[in-house]
């Protein structure tokens, strides 16, 4: 059990010491994401998600179909799950594509039972799009996971 925490805190660590700069950016709204249930293959896993985007000037909301790719780390499994993310930006013109592109970084998380998990991830269109300072991922199951994560999102239209 004591490894499972040092493991978890080392990813949060590490998540935190990955936190861009935020002197030029805008918060523009809440990704909010839900996930298809996730097996471990200990070096990895991949998930589907389906997420929407809350925008906040004008309130409006855009649908995102994404992929989720794992690479460290990954034993259990989890039932579905969602992430959520504040979403800033380096200009606060949102359109139904802003949030299209990919996203890396990194991210660790820890389920018995209940779970909890952190991803830090900057990307998106030309790198103008950081999803953080922390995602908050709410799953059930028994899994430990820490790594590298690649997050792909597309567009699917406004709702």
């Amino acid at each position: 059990m004591m490894r499972f925490v040092a493991v978890f805190g080392t990813s949060a660590l590490l998540c935190v010491a990955a936190l861009p700069a935020r002197a030029e950016t805008f918060r523009v709204g809440r990704l909010l994401c839900f996930s298809n249930p996730r097996v471990g293959l200990v070096l990895g896993s991949v998930q589907s998600l389906r997420c929407t985007f809350f925008a906040r000037n004008p309130p409006r909301q855009f649908i995102y179909e994404g992929r989720i790719r794992r690479v460290g780390l990954d034993i259990g499994v989890t039932s579905a799950g969602t992430l959520s993310w504040a979403v800033l930006a380096k200009n606060s013109r949102i359109g139904s594509a802003t949030l299209r592109g990919n996203y890396v970084g990194a991210s660790g998380s820890f389920a018995f039972g209940p779970g909890l998990g952190a991803n830090v991830l900057i990307g998106g269109s030309r790198r103008s799009v950081m999803l953080q300072p922390l995602s908050i991922e709410r799953s059930i199951g028994i899994n430990l996971a820490a790594g590298v994560t690649n997050l792909t999102l597309g567009p699917r239209g406004p709702r």
